[in-house]
């Protein structure tokens, strides 16, 4: 039962963090054309960035307490933030390099 429990905080918490961070996220792609476009690229940056706080901090806080509960290694986390970063700036470059083309 506290598996399905959890099942439902995690999915409850991605609709929530998640919807709210792409509200926000979303009104920053507005500038032109092309950036809406691929806004797209911007919502896995969010995903992300929600998998690594929910394996680095939430998961601890849930109701599940099973023995194979881990942090990320410093490594891989650093790699997903900065992967999710170049996600959300990649929208912008894209579409700076079409205008200079």
């Amino acid at each position: 039962m506290r598996v399905l429990l959890e099942l439902f905080r995690i999915i409850l918490l991605f609709i929530v963090i998640g919807g709210l961070t792409w509200f926000v996220v979303e009104n920053v792609y507005i500038f032109n054309k092309t950036t809406q476009t691929y806004r797209w690229l911007g919502g896995i940056a969010v995903l992300i960035l929600l998998f690594v706080l929910y394996r680095n901090k939430l998961q601890f806080s849930g109701w599940y307490k099973g023995k194979d509960r881990q942090k990320l290694t410093k490594k891989i986390s650093s790699s997903l933030i900065f992967i999710s970063i170049i996600l959300f700036v990649s929208p912008f470059l894209i579409s700076l390099f079409e205008s200079i083309s």
